[in-house]
């Protein structure tokens, strides 16, 4: 079983694309003869990690894939590392603020993906999707929720896990407003790109894909 997330708006958006694009990809995964499922997320520090250990109880899935919204970014991020710090910029969307709290007490400073995330950069590139590998997922919720996914999965034996960003969809930015967005189809491509990767690839490429700042 493939299980994909997203998240529910934020932020004053009426809309977020990684729910749109992780329902997309679900069933394109499906159409195309896999097990895959997808579940939406609060926006909420807490819940949002409950719901996900949910749905990891419910569905039992051998991979995850989930999803945030970065706006402002260009392309697909594959996020790279989940770090043990939430430092909210904005309130999420039960009013919550934390501010430098981790989000497992006495947890590990950090989680890496266990998703072969250069791989499915390469991948990526080839389907002319614009992507990066990304050495920081934030510490609002989504990095809340990496965290807490590869905390959750860290004692299950064969299950790989990990997390990406999309950009605003064309319908979040004003056609003259100079911020990146990407059609939802490529989003939902996208994610669909990154779980086949992650299907035919059991140990991720060694080219560089890092950064100098």
């Amino acid at each position: 079983m493939i299980l994909l997330t997203g998240f529910e708006p934020f932020g004053g958006e009426t809309t977020n694309p990684s729910w749109a694009a992780a329902r997309g990809a679900a069933a394109l995964l499906e159409a195309a003869g896999h097990k895959a499922v997808a579940v939406e997320l609060p926006c909420v520090f807490g819940d949002a990690i409950e719901a996900l250990r949910a749905a990891l109880a419910k569905h039992r899935p051998e991979l995850v894939l989930c999803a945030g919204q970065a706006g402002g970014r260009a392309g697909i991020s594959l996020e790279r590392v989940a770090i043990n710090c939430d430092d909210a910029r904005i309130p999420d969307n039960a009013g919550k603020a934390p501010v430098d709290e981790p989000v497992v007490p006495d947890g590990p400073a950090a989680y890496f993906s266990t998703l072969p995330v250069k791989a499915a950069l390469s991948a990526l590139q080839a389907a002319g999707i614009p992507a990066e590998v990304s050495q920081s997922a934030g510490t609002y919720v989504c990095n809340h929720v990496f965290y807490g996914l590869m905390h959750a999965v860290r004692l299950t034996p064969g299950v790989r896990a990990g997390f990406v960003h999309v950009p605003y969809g064309p319908d979040q930015v004003r056609p003259d407003g100079g911020v990146a967005s990407l059609p939802l189809e490529q989003m939902t491509e996208a994610l669909a790109v990154v779980v086949r990767t992650a299907l035919a690839t059991a140990e991720d490429l060694k080219v560089s894909a890092g950064a100098t700042h």
